[in-house]
């Protein structure tokens, strides 16, 4: 199949002089699953519709803009696979110097809350025609949601962007729903009861949930985190009800989410006709980044059950896991083969967290009725069957049928389901086939605390497992590690949580973490509620939070200890700790002691 069409000149060799819908994103075009614009703009196609791509528009005009002409449904817009935010500013609120969604890594392609900027300038070009947004961005700020890069709680972005309807979620089917009634004559602002959407009203719909105004939740932090809990109890689409939320004079309505696709549903998606390239337009401009680690990979399933309370994974996906059958998984392997640019690799068969794959439980019916935001904190759910089988019966038939000369898991895994498996062949066959010398897994911390806050499962586990890497490994004669991911300054954790896990890396770990995150608040999650309001949305106790540059800093160089360039800031934090044990040349020291006038090596240690 052709590229979908992203010029004039595209839209001529195809023989059409008009377009059903036109998408507009903050990416670079891509066609590849992992690109939410061509994901979309294919599953349409296969539907009959005729779609283009406007990617990363100029907005400092209308030409780009128009440059496809007036579509007959809609332009369907996002910012992108990323929030554009997030995209552009670091977790210290500096500005990116790259890009990945964007030709030669540029950054500055996309503007700041693009969704707002492109349906702005989409009403300037276009006045009448509907517009329907959709992705992360959209889907992460569809209510009052606090924004970590203004400070502030800012409404929804429906209004905001003033458009029509507002798709949340992963939207492949909802948008194809939409589109069959738009084409039926039916307009997107008069569509009340599809699933996964979210519309302006003047008045809240009968049987309809509640939550703190917009104008209360600005005033009070405590009806910020009453509302945030109450978003929280509505996200299983099983149970969930009709969520409204007055702003102003107008009133957000989010209808319940769409629910988890079937197998065959999701098989559609990604045996869909992607040329796994860039649009020959990106050739004389530069290669897209984000492409490379991802260009051969393949993605088994979508959603996440861990329900850690920094992610934002399951509130766009959703927590119930959505399989793709074994068989697409292995066609899609084999048709890669063929790709001119394969080179015997796929670096990854996995998805969100990669030991998720197949995962059944013992009585689906409890999952109807169940509000746990996580199916393994604050312990497993008894409901849960660990059984690994279909992961390892996977790997087999791909090696069997040589897929390729390697295959890797690289997406990483949850370390404490794959130890409530009692059969650790998971981990055996892992680190025998599946492993290029490393494994990622995300620990985050280690204090009891903090991670019951995180809802991750805290140090205990993470030491079995390092203990039964490490053995399974010496018995393949393999010389593999963990690496491990951490935050640092997340709500609740203070700056001796810090030490702590400082020196516990120090003592346990083979791997000294050169890249750690500061915990950026992004839309919509429990930790983003916790940081801005100082409660916990479920349980109302009141969190500590390390806010400002210099605590944060601080946080963050207590991990990295050895980089020379946080030495000022790691003997400040131990001075302050009353830890200057931990200054000098002993063998549990962090740093030297450098005196005033002494000579500074290199390293810190």
């Amino acid at each position: 199949m052709p590229f979908l069409p992203l010029n004039a000149t595209d839209m001529k060799q195809r023989g059409w002089d008009e377009l059903d819908i036109i998408i507009v994103s903050g990416d670079a075009y891509v066609d590849h699953h992992a690109w939410a614009a061509a994901v979309l703009g294919r599953f349409l196609e296969a539907r009959g519709l005729r779609v283009g791509i406007i990617a990363q528009p100029d907005v400092e005009s209308l030409q780009d803009f128009m440059m496809l002409g007036r579509p007959r449904l809609f332009f369907a817009v996002s910012p992108g696979n990323v929030d554009s935010m997030v995209s552009h500013y670091t977790s210290d609120k500096k500005k990116r110097n790259n890009d990945a969604y964007s030709p030669g890594g540029q950054a500055g392609k996309r503007p700041d809350r693009a969704t707002i900027v492109y349906c702005n300038r989409l009403r300037e070009a276009y006045p009448g025609v509907p517009l329907v947004i959709g992705g992360v961005e959209p889907s992460l700020r569809r209510l009052a949601h606090y924004d970590y890069w203004s400070d502030r709680v800012r409404g929804s972005i429906l209004f905001d962007s003033r458009a029509d309807l507002l798709v949340y979620g992963m939207g492949e089917y909802v948008l194809a729903e939409l589109s069959r009634r738009v084409s039926a004559g039916e307009k997107p602002n008069t569509i009340r009861d599809l699933r996964g959407t979210c519309y302006g009203a003047q008045s809240p719909p009968d049987g309809s949930t509640v939550l703190p105004s917009l104008a209360a939740v600005k005033q009070k932090p405590e009806e910020f985190a009453r509302m945030t809990g109450i978003i929280f109890r509505h996200l299983n689409p099983y149970n969930a009800g009709v969520l409204v939320q007055e702003h102003g004079s107008r009133y957000l309505v989010q209808n319940p989410p769409a629910y988890p696709l079937s197998t065959p549903e999701l098989d559609a998606i990604y045996e869909l006709p992607y040329q796994r390239r860039a649009h020959p337009f990106y050739a004389r401009i530069g290669d897209i980044p984000g492409l490379e680690p991802v260009q051969f990979s393949i993605l088994t399933h979508r959603g996440c059950f861990g329900g850690c309370a920094f992610c934002s994974l399951a509130l766009h996906q959703g927590s119930f896991i959505q399989n793709r059958s074994p068989g697409s998984i292995l066609r899609e392997a084999q048709k890669m083969r063929s790709h001119p640019d394969f080179k015997g690799t796929i670096p990854d068969v996995g998805g969100p967290s990669a030991n998720m794959y197949g995962l059944k439980k013992k009585n689906p019916q409890q999952c109807i009725t169940c509000r746990r935001l996580s199916c393994l904190h604050p312990r497993i759910c008894k409901n849960l069957n660990p059984d690994h089988s279909s992961s390892l019966a996977l790997w087999r038939t791909l090696r069997e049928e040589r897929c390729a000369q390697n295959i890797f898991v690289a997406s990483g895994i949850r370390h404490d389901l794959l130890l409530a498996d009692p059969s650790r062949e998971y981990l055996k066959e892992l680190c025998r086939h599946h492993i290029g010398g490393q494994l990622k897994i995300a620990p985050e911390h280690i204090n009891p605390y903090v991670t019951n806050l995180m809802h991750k499962p805290g140090k205990s586990s993470y030491l079995q497992f390092i203990r039964e890497f490490k053995q399974v490994n010496r018995e393949l004669g393999r010389d593999q590690y963990l690496v491990p991911y951490f935050i640092a300054a997340h709500p609740g954790c203070s700056s001796r949580d810090m030490l702590e896990l400082a020196e516990f890396i120090r003592d346990h770990l083979q791997y000294y973490p050169e890249q750690v995150q500061n915990f950026t608040p992004t839309p919509m999650t429990l930790s983003t509620c916790m940081y801005y309001t100082g409660i916990h949305p479920l349980t109302g106790q009141n969190v500590s939070v390390p806010k400002g540059r210099k605590i944060r800093d601080k946080q963050r160089a207590l991990l990295q200890y050895r980089n020379p360039a946080h030495y000022h800031l790691v003997r400040e934090a131990l001075e302050e700790l009353k830890r200057t044990d931990l200054i000098g040349s002993g063998k549990k020291a962090l740093i030297r002691d450098y005196r005033q006038g002494g000579k500074k090596k290199k390293r810190g240690r």
